[in-house]
């Protein structure tokens, strides 16, 4: 097995790449209600800040500042994805390397991680959360996604309604809510 090396940074942040195992499926939005909530009962149990995040239909982008003294975002994937699959029904083909270790196979078993450097590596990973819908063709603007942390930060005034050419800022999906 590939030894897979990890940039630890007790309380650090770090931008998160995680996506679906079928990238075909739209699961992630179909279902925001049950992502949402394995966000929130695994925020309950081990405390992060969801600094920026985007849910497209297959895949999600996140930074998240950890608590001092703690790097453990393993586990709190671990945890939001077997909240998630919990919450829907059994459907997806699954190998039998799946079966042995108890998974479900609807999400990739890696994801990509990256520690924040510095306020400019920040800023050009908010930015790419944020401009991602546009990117992948599921939005005309940023403002037209729902599932953003963008409308939360156009209410905080930390970026303007126009920010990256739009011209409304709209509704929001309490996702990155503090």
């Amino acid at each position: 097995m590939t030894n897979y090396r990890r940039s630890i940074v007790q309380g650090g942040s770090y931008f998160f790449t995680v996506n679906l195992a079928d990238r075909s499926l739209g699961l992630l939005t179909e279902h925001i209600d049950a992502l949402h909530e394995a966000f929130q009962c695994t925020r309950s149990r081990h405390p992060f800040t969801i600094e920026a995040i985007v849910v497209l239909p297959d895949h999600l982008h996140a930074i998240w500042s950890l608590p001092d003294g703690d790097a453990n975002f393993a586990v709190r994937w671990r945890l939001i994805k077997a909240s998630f699959s919990r919450g829907l029904p059994a459907y997806e083909p699954v190998s039998p390397s799946r079966v042995r270790k108890a998974e479900r196979g609807i999400w990739q078993r890696r994801y990509w991680e990256h520690a924040i450097r510095d306020e400019a590596d920040f800023t050009r990973h908010v930015d790419y959360i944020h401009f991602n819908p546009v990117k992948h063709g599921h939005a005309a603007r940023v403002s037209d996604w729902p599932y953003s942390s963008f409308h939360r930060m156009v209410r905080f005034g930390t970026l303007p309604p126009d920010w990256a050419g739009d011209s409304t800022a709209k509704s929001t999906s309490g996702f990155g809510e503090r």
